[in-house]
């Protein structure tokens, strides 16, 4: 078994020679062998194919430079004992001299497997591997989600595919689909110089990956074949695909999700929910919006919201109309499951109801899923949507700051989401950063939140890890700094970063605002001045997802 890490690895060569290849596809649970041996800087798929070559019963690989990191992984495991590694030279540009250079390296590398293994190849049966590999797809029998951008290994196509039942998910990454472009493959060749020139050819020719010199074909054809939506998937440290994903933003006419990860399993989590609020918006779409109208909705007398968030879970009950009998806020504490227990009965004792009175119930936020009282899990995406045009009719862009990421949802007047973008790599710009700042002020978030509005003098800080930060203002206390003037700075440096994610989703006014930093009235004035309009907020907002989490349990 010859293993491969990329499309343009030269698999029908090496069925000359009677072996069959494999892709790698490596998931890596950690990176304690690539960090111990390889910089720490390389892309997390370089990465994870230096720990899988390690960790596999991989004997013998051939890689090929798609990119520099795979030059340096190449350096890195050939210090390694394989019985054959092979490495596989391509050319940025597919012109004949290009062609004829790589048919010269194909040829080189089938003399030295060939010397490796004592065997000789033969074109014949590399012909009918590349006659295989010039099939065209079956048609998909549904609607279709194109997976494309870097590798993202069976691990995510999986998440991907349990998210949107309903939808064919098409592998079309780096890694991924892979079709020789040679509808006529020629029946023989005379000599081997002549199979290796048209393979070169027929190899370079696939559609190309952003490392090659002239991609307009590739980008033309991702947007031809996307089909119903697209997830365009880029690598921690990779140089080349978030730059696609600008380009098919700036053309898109269909749902994208932008998704980064270092391909281990980490922040499963949060994949899940970006993946499942797209699942939303592209059903959404496919119904043209949500506008159901059950005989259901008539019977419901009274229904509940529940938002189980990382710092308070929340919980609302409303009666048919959408009228709020009943509202708790909760620390989350150890257990998502009592948490939620202990709001949905504090809610239902405003309301002077119990358990028994309600009709539906729907959960939202990060522990939606340990909940047992839930009849349905919606992710925070669409509640915080739903509960947002709740609160403020005229929004357009939603700004969620809750205790361990953030999000910017962008919606249209009916409150639909159009788009969205979360911040979750770090506790930077969250409620959880400040949460961390006010512990070293020796302050509570109330206090906090008082005193930032009483500054004189602007003060940086120029640190957004809240390691760091923490350390940049217990120096600026050490100066007799005062605490208002710290706490503005540290409320500018997370509107900063707010305003940033604003951006890069394209936010519009008017703004509100949602999540418990809702309630920090510095960081809204600081958000307000940085936007240059104003940021709505309601003292219903941090309630905002279990808000709308109650809508949708209404059927509304």
């Amino acid at each position: 078994m010859i293993y491969t890490t990329c499309k343009y690895a030269p698999e029908e060569l090496f069925a000359g020679f009677g072996e069959e290849c494999r892709r790698l596809d490596p998931n890596p649970a950690s990176f304690s062998c690539a960090d111990g041996c390889a910089h720490p800087n390389l892309c997390g798929f370089a990465k994870a194919v230096i720990e899988a070559a390690q960790a596999e019963d991989v004997r013998e690989i051939v890689l090929t430079d798609c990119c520099d990191a795979m030059r340096r992984t190449y350096d890195v495991l050939r210090r390694q004992s394989f019985d054959f590694i092979g490495f596989l030279p391509l050319p940025h540009k597919r012109g004949e001299r290009e062609i004829r250079r790589f048919a010269a390296d194909l040829r080189a590398l089938a003399d030295a497997y060939a010397a490796h293994s004592g065997r000789t190849f033969s074109r014949a049966p590399a012909l009918r591997a590349c006659a295989a590999a010039a099939q065209p797809e079956e048609q998909a029998g549904s609607p279709i989600v194109t997976l494309t951008g870097a590798h993202g290994g069976s691990l995510l196509l999986e998440k991907a595919r349990w998210a949107l039942p309903g939808y064919t998910v098409r592998d079309d990454t780096c890694s991924g689909s892979r079709r020789l472009n040679g509808e006529n493959v020629p029946a023989g060749f005379e000599t081997d110089e002549a199979f290796f020139l048209w393979y070169a050819g027929a190899l370079l020719h696939m559609r190309p990956c952003l490392r090659m010199a002239d991609t307009a074909g590739r980008t033309q054809a991702v947007r031809e074949q996307a089909g119903a939506g697209m997830i365009v998937h880029t690598v921690k440290f990779c140089d080349y695909y978030s730059f696609e994903y600008a380009a098919l933003k700036d053309a898109a006419e269909i749902p994208l999700l932008k998704i980064e990860t270092d391909t281990t399993p980490q922040s499963s989590g949060q994949l899940k929910t970006r993946l499942e609020a797209f699942a939303e918006t592209l059903n959404a779409q496919q119904r043209g919006g949500d506008r159901r109208v059950t005989e259901e909705k008539k019977e419901i007398r009274f229904a509940a919201g529940i938002d189980s968030g990382s710092t308070s879970t929340d919980a609302v009950v409303m009666d048919r109309e959408g009228r709020i009998l009943g509202q708790a806020i909760l620390p989350t504490g150890m257990s998502a499951s009592r948490s939620a227990q202990e709001a949905l009965k504090a809610a239902l004792g405003e309301a002077g109801l119990g358990p028994e009175d309600l009709d539906a119930v729907v959960a939202t936020g990060y522990g939606r899923d340990a909940l047992e009282m839930q009849k349905r899990t919606v992710t925070e995406i669409t509640c915080h949507a739903k509960g947002a045009h709740y609160l403020f009719p005229q929004a357009r862009t939603l700004i969620d700051i809750g205790g361990q990421d953030s999000k910017v949802i962008r919606v249209d007047e009916t409150g639909m989401v159009e788009n969205f973008i979360m911040n979750d790599k770090c506790a930077a710009g969250t409620g959880r950063f400040l949460e961390m700042q006010a512990r070293a002020l020796g302050l509570t978030m109330e206090e906090m939140s008082r005193m930032g509005l009483t500054w004189r003098s602007e003060v940086e800080i120029s640190n957004m890890c809240t390691v760091f930060a923490e350390s940049e203002v217990v120096s600026l206390v050490a100066r007799d700094t005062p605490l208002p003037d710290i706490i503005h700075g540290l409320n500018r440096s997370v509107a900063a970063k707010t305003v940033s994610l604003i951006r890069r989703g394209r936010g519009e006014p008017g703004y509100a605002m949602t999540g418990g930093v809702s309630r920090n009235a510095g960081v809204v004035s600081c958000l307000s001045q940085a936007l240059g309009a104003p940021v709505e907020v309601s003292e219903l907002s941090q309630l905002c997802g279990a808000i709308g989490a109650a809508l949708i349990a209404l059927g509304r």
